[in-house]
């Protein structure tokens, strides 16, 4: 009996080891965007945290170059906020149901 339930635990282990890696490879392909200054600067990048692109506004580039990298950090900021969330929410189902203690992470 002892074997049997071993057995099956290691087959829903392996099927979650599955699931987590098709899960963190589609995070890989999708895009969020941070945004800083109304839309004046914008970040792309993935939820594996890859920077795709960075768009500035050409009227910032006269402007203070202090306010512009103000500017791009608060855009990444937004961008890895939003990466984190989308992660958190993809990989969230599959960790449902299991007795995590609170604040766990799991490696993604």
């Amino acid at each position: 009996m002892m074997k049997n339930q071993l057995a099956g635990l290691m087959k829903q282990a392996q099927a979650m080891q599955d699931n987590m890696k098709k899960a963190q490879e589609q995070l890989a392909l999708i895009e969020v965007e941070g945004v800083a200054g109304a839309g004046l600067v914008k970040v792309v990048m993935t939820c594996k945290n890859d920077v795709k692109r960075v768009t500035i506004d050409p009227s910032l580039l006269a402007d203070d170059k202090d306010m512009l990298e103000d500017l791009v950090a608060a855009a990444m900021n937004d961008a890895v906020r939003k990466a984190a969330a989308t992660s958190e929410e993809k990989m969230g189902g599959l960790t449902a149901g299991m007795a995590l203690p609170p604040g766990f992470k799991m490696p993604f």
